[in-house]
């Protein structure tokens, strides 16, 4: 008799772990499940997608679960800061001035270089502003390109990167203003490597920083100590170079291969 009931209940006890572990199980007993953070990634933008890695490293130290939603630059600050998604992967930081609700982590997490992409190796680029005489592409939405641009006459902004550079291939602009990796990453995909070219060095460096809807606020210093150690063992960019190599590599692989 006793031998018959202890496999059942070694099965009765299995089940009862199981639900208490389970989301239901938790609530059951009045501990409330861990929420998944609704992160907002602009969509199509390369170094968002790194950002977004190193993210979900940092979250994972946390015991935080994340899920990345893909929306448009512009609409993107509207979800997050409305709290209809819980954070941006990562902006400059002067966007808590206009967007209130949404609270800087203030270790940044990554970084954008803007740079000027030319066809035609005579033009000379010394700092945004000797991009005046040029028909300048940029991205719309993307903040540093449009400061950087403010009161050019010239300026075409385009829906995707992609089209950008597709512009500047096909002589529509003399000029396209993208993120260095991010440009250098569509260039690859596109096989435009013998067409199109970036002049260095950057017009410009800028720290990249993740933002939390307010409502979220409590998480802030907890980020804010994983990334601080994280960049203090030299773990962030490490992580971050090891991400732009792979990507460059899967853009070189998947090229078209007519243009290699």
């Amino acid at each position: 008799m006793f031998m018959t009931r202890r496999p059942a209940l070694r099965r009765i006890a299995m089940l009862l772990g199981l639900l208490i572990c389970s989301p239901i199980g938790l609530a059951a007993m009045g501990v409330p499940a861990q929420p998944v953070l609704r992160i907002a990634r602009i969509a199509g933008v390369p170094d968002q997608e790194v950002g977004a890695e190193i993210l979900a490293v940092i979250y994972a130290r946390l015991g935080i679960q994340v899920e990345f939603v893909n929306v448009p630059a512009k609409r993107s600050l509207i979800e997050s800061s409305s709290g209809r998604l819980d954070g941006e992967v990562q902006r400059v930081f002067d966007v808590q001035r206009e967007y209130p609700t949404l609270i800087a982590v203030r270790e940044s997490i990554s970084y954008i270089e803007p740079t000027a992409f030319v066809r035609d190796a005579g033009i000379n680029v010394n700092g945004w502003e000797s991009l005046r005489p040029y028909r300048v592409g940029i991205v719309r939405g993307v903040g540093s390109s449009e400061r950087g641009t403010a009161g050019m006459p010239q300026v075409e902004p385009t829906a995707t990167m992609d089209q950008m550079m597709l512009m500047l291939a096909s002589n529509h602009i003399d000029v396209a203003v993208n993120d260095l990796f991010s440009g250098l990453l569509v260039i690859r995909k596109l096989g435009l490597d013998g067409q199109l070219r970036a002049v260095l060095p950057p017009l410009q460096h800028i720290d990249m920083y993740h933002f939390l809807n307010e409502r979220n606020r409590e998480l802030v210093p907890r980020v804010e100590a994983v990334i601080r150690g994280m960049r203090a063992s030299g773990e962030l960019q490490a992580l971050r170079s090891q991400i732009t190599e792979r990507m460059l590599n899967e853009a070189l692989q998947g090229a078209p291969s007519v243009n290699r």
